[in-house]
């Protein structure tokens, strides 16, 4: 794959207010920004990591499209109420978002553990108006696993590593050795932002034992609003077969192969994902 444009490594955002929403007693912080009479445009981070991930994606939509970010429990802003968390739970978390925010209807936008909330809520919300599910699987016996190798290098960590080395190391298999090699600015700047939102260990073994538990694989045909699945052929996370079997089971999906994609495609590929977001829910 070949590396991104020089423009990413000056990349810096202008944040706007943080705001919070209480789920049972738990706060969970988020951001809303772009045209208030637009519509709603809602993303959903991964495993461990904090609401800066769609900063790409919120930077190309925010003109026009009505844009929310937020961090999940356990995750940066947000409290860390003892665990483990389920999936029910970090959905619900995302309807009191919406519900604080006074948004009727939303496109929902997620990767990895963020696409497991999203088919998630929209089992048990009416609030979707379309999904977005890059990089992640429906769970269930065909799923594919996270392939060893990988797990080793995010859970079996060489001893004597510093905190900035342990999430280079961990990152490793989830963006190319082309990109990282090309972008050493912005690797540098997104371990920065790791530090400071990132799950703390034991948040981060709660939400794991969400995605470990998650299975909607018999629910898909109940998700019934348009759906585009994204995945890339090169994700060491979560296979690419886990992306052709969520498109194969929901009813009214569109499937998108980043040929030689990552698993965190929507940094590495931004420009391409946020376009084919912007396209699929212009047509919804």
């Amino acid at each position: 794959m070949s590396p991104k444009p020089d423009h990413l490594k000056d990349f810096q955002p202008e944040l706007p207010t943080m705001q919070y929403a209480t789920n049972d007693g738990v706060d969970i912080a988020y951001e809303r920004d772009g045209p208030p009479d637009a519509e709603t445009v809602a993303f959903v981070e991964g495993i461990g990591y904090g609401r800066w991930m769609w900063l790409w994606q919120q930077e190309g939509l925010v003109d026009e499209y009505q844009t929310v970010v937020w961090d999940n429990r356990g995750t940066g802003d947000s409290d860390e109420p003892d665990g483990p968390y389920t999936m029910s739970q970090m959905a619900g978390d995302l309807e009191a978002v919406l519900d604080d925010a006074g948004i009727g209807r939303a496109h929902i936008v997620g990767a990895s553990m963020g696409g497991m909330i999203a088919q998630q809520y929209a089992l048990e919300y009416d609030r979707a108006q379309s999904l977005t599910l890059m990089c992640t699987s429906p769970g269930g016996p065909e799923a594919k696993p996270v392939p060893e190798e990988t797990q080793q290098r995010m859970f079996d960590v060489p001893e004597g590593l510093g905190e900035r080395e342990l999430r280079r190391y961990k990152m490793r298999p989830a963006l190319s050795d082309a990109f990282i090699d090309a972008h050493e600015d912005l690797i540098e700047r997104i371990v920065d932002w790791r530090i400071d939102s990132d799950a703390s260990d034991r948040a981060l073994e709660w939400q794991g034992a969400a995605v470990q538990a998650f299975d909607a694989s018999d629910r898909l045909g109940e998700i019934t609003q348009p759906c585009l699945v994204i995945h890339g052929t090169a994700d060491e996370v979560v296979p690419y077969e886990n992306g052709e079997l969520l498109a194969r089971g929901l009813p009214n999906a569109d499937f998108v192969t980043v040929h030689g994609g990552p698993h965190l495609l929507f940094i590495e590929e931004h420009e391409r994902v946020t376009t084919q977001i912007r396209e699929f829910v212009d047509g919804v």
